[in-house]
């Protein structure tokens, strides 16, 4: 019997080798496009981030990252049918002192936008204001994209705070939960972002964020969408964990407080109401993010507000409040 099943296991190997065949695929060329990341806040100017798409095998070192930037492009935004001109500005123009409003702005470091030629287009000459739409037209050679995006009306927060998960296991860590009271109109939107900061202590094992700030910009947890589909017009309550950056290395980001707020951390938070459209892009986008390319998953195509290209220009109706985090 073991000479009969040696055998047949032997036989389904030369079997299964037998099958085996080299195949070639030859991908083919995509075709270039560009992809828009664009946002205008309140009282901020408005920025726009042009790059090009990227194949799946194409290199990533630092020139060919360099080259995903799209210049000499022409961009407009239109309130109003009044034009207002975007123009390109590249960290390697900027003195010193605006390197650091850029870098405070973009929630990066200095060094990280002097080691990549970071470039990207904005006016002086427009702030955002709610309850306003704002058109968008961008010419690159025979490209040609359009679309447009509202910042709505501010919904404020009702209460917001820190509070522990499990004090069982854990008395530091928790999360922040809130309320907020949605208008009796339907279609209201809203996003969700956090940014601690306070600075690391003297203490952490990492010796190169000692005295940094914890977060250098505001950042989106995961899911940091929803509607009123369930709750149009009324008051109901939420809670948040702690978003991080892509690719981040920071010992709190990889050990038992990933995810979490802490006792001692002073948090900003801007809660912010947005379109319909610019909604669906999120979710999205999150979605796409959420499945990692699993063969299991839904398929979910990204929804754009934009026509002629990929990726979204997002106006944000934001409102900001402080929270310390402490038992």
């Amino acid at each position: 019997m073991k000479f009969v099943g040696s055998l047949i296991g032997f036989v389904l190997f030369f079997s299964l080798m037998s099958c085996e065949k080299e195949i070639t695929v030859d991908l083919p060329e995509a075709e270039n496009k560009i992809v828009v990341e664009g946002t205008i806040f309140p009282g901020d100017f408005p920025l726009v981030l042009l790059t090009w798409t990227q194949g799946y095998f194409d290199p990533t070192d630092i020139t060919s990252l360099q080259n995903l930037f799209v210049h000499d492009a022409d961009v407009t935004i239109y309130v109003d049918g009044e034009p207002y001109p975007l123009v390109e500005f590249c960290s390697s123009d900027l003195e010193p002192e605006e390197l650091e409003l850029a870098a405070a702005a973009l929630g990066v470091s200095v060094e990280s936008i002097q080691s990549l030629d970071l470039c990207l287009y904005t006016t002086f000459a427009l702030t955002g204001t709610p309850n306003t739409t704002y058109s968008i037209e961008i010419r690159k050679d025979n490209i040609v994209i359009t679309g447009a995006t509202k910042i709505p009306s501010l919904v404020e927060l009702d209460t917001v705070y820190f509070d522990i998960i499990n004090p069982e296991v854990q008395d530091t860590l928790g999360f922040l939960f809130g309320q907020l009271t949605d208008p009796d109109t339907t279609g209201n939107a809203y996003r969700w972002f956090a940014k601690r900061i306070n600075r690391y202590p003297d203490n952490i094992p990492d010796e190169t964020l000692r005295g940094e700030p914890k977060d250098r910009t505001f950042i989106a947890p995961f899911g940091s969408v929803y509607d009123d589909t369930f709750f149009n017009g009324l008051s109901f309550e939420f809670a948040y964990p702690r978003g991080i950056e892509s690719n981040s290395q920071k010992f709190d980001d990889e050990n038992d407080e990933r995810s979490y707020f802490k006792v001692g951390d002073t948090i900003a938070i801007r809660g912010c109401t947005i379109d319909r459209g610019a909604f669906k892009f999120i979710r999205s986008l999150e979605a796409q993010i959420g499945n990692q390319g699993s063969p299991f998953a839904i398929p979910f195509n990204l929804e754009s507000n934009l026509q002629g290209g990929l990726g979204a220009f997002i106006g944000y109706g934001a409102i900001y409040d402080t929270v310390v985090c402490a038992y």
